[in-house]
């Protein structure tokens, strides 16, 4: 029978703190504390935990990571009319909260090797309507901060860091979501904090900043029931994803630890191999949400690869910019020169903590045989040309 070795693996989690997990979902079902919102005492232990753990002041619980860019983005007052800086490469959210906001997202490349937002780039893209700026800690490693911060500072702006793939990482020793004026966090299964459906936080050390998005998360309603002071959305964490995140949280240093482990058993059995993976810069500690590395031929190559039982996956296969959500900008390849060259190329490779070094060596065999096979193949066509 054919090894399947997927991309990350749920189950293998859950069954090394079965016993915790388990008991968390049965206090809250012990409760019925179903329904979150800051009156549940395991979201409010979890806001707490996670708090402390990030080292900001306040954690706001929310619906999911996208609803926490947008809560975050509305309670600084971003609306029609204004301009949003946002990396090109990233998941849609990013930009999509600036767009449900009324506002106007501004793409900008992003760092070759780096693959964070290119803060030069960025600053010759603001002007008299730039409100704010996200930043996102791309695949876990985060973005250039201090020169991104000293940009926002020199033009007001506000600065929301995206950290939905960069639990536990951080920029010159301070924690990634520490920097901005707020940061959002998910907690989408898959994370490297991970809940068991859609799950999100806002963070920040403005309790005006904290009030303002907690009220918007519950209707709009303040410190008793049924007294809305304006109008809001339902955005809840829901006490069992709280118990859950609770019960994962105290073991997501061993896990990036992990995965850190297989990061460098990667670099290291793949440096001549691929053609480029994400850097290592001296000022960031990289979490490694995903493993990228960078090929020609992916497409065949993650073909090869899921016949072998080995599961990646690309993210994302065109910046932001070049989707059909934004054609209406006009954009063209090569208004983003680093970021249509890297999203042609760029494969994750299966990582998770649980993972054995045999499945990584298979990994790693498969996966030089592809590009061996691809490099022939590529060989014999420009040949026969």
């Amino acid at each position: 029978m054919k090894v399947q070795i997927p991309l990350v693996d749920l189950w293998a989690q859950y069954l090394s703190i079965k016993d915790e997990i388990d008991a968390a979902v049965g206090r809250v079902v012990a409760e019925s504390a179903f329904v979150g919102n800051s009156g549940n005492r395991f979201v409010r232990a979890f806001e707490e935990e996670f708090a402390a753990f990030v080292g900001r002041d306040s954690c706001v619980a929310c619906g999911n990571g996208t609803d926490a860019l947008e809560i975050l983005l509305q309670a600084a007052g971003v609306g029609p009319g204004d301009e949003v800086l946002v990396p090109a490469v990233s998941w849609i959210a990013t930009s999509e909260a600036v767009s449900t906001r009324g506002a106007t997202p501004v793409f900008v490349d992003v760092l070759p090797g780096r693959y964070t937002m290119d803060p030069e780039a960025a600053a010759a893209k603001v002007t008299s309507r730039t409100k704010a700026i996200i930043p996102v800690h791309l695949y876990g490693l985060p973005a250039s901060m201090d020169e991104i911060c000293h940009l926002a500072q020199r033009h007001g702006l506000f600065v929301l860091e995206d950290c939905a793939q960069a639990h536990a990482a951080t920029y010159r020793a301070r924690a990634g979501g520490t920097f901005g004026h707020a940061a959002s966090f998910s907690f989408f299964p898959g994370k490297n904090l991970g809940a068991w459906g859609d799950a999100g936080a806002m963070l920040t050390d403005d309790p005006q900043l904290a009030r303002t998005v907690r009220m918007i998360a519950q209707h709009g309603q303040g410190e008793r029931k049924h007294d809305h002071q304006r109008e809001g959305r339902n955005s809840r964490m829901d006490g069992l994803q709280a118990a859950i995140l609770s019960a994962k949280l105290p073991h997501l240093r061993a896990w990036t630890e992990a995965r850190q482990r297989l990061a460098a058993r990667y670099r290291q059995g793949l440096r001549d191999v691929v053609e480029g993976m994400q850097i290592c810069p001296d000022d960031a500690v990289n979490v490694y949400h995903l493993f990228v590395i960078e090929v020609s031929d992916r497409d065949d190559i993650a073909s090869a690869l899921a016949g072998s039982g080995i599961s990646t996956t690309v993210q994302y296969p065109r910046p932001l910019p070049l989707l059909p959500a934004y054609a209406r900008f006009g954009h063209k390849a090569e208004d983003f020169p680093v970021a249509s060259r890297l999203t042609s190329k760029i494969l994750s490779l299966p990582l998770f903590p649980e993972m054995t070094e045999l499945q990584q060596n298979m990994v790693m065999e498969a996966l030089t045989e592809a590009i061996r096979h691809a490099g022939v193949s590529s060989s014999r066509m420009t040949t026969h040309a």
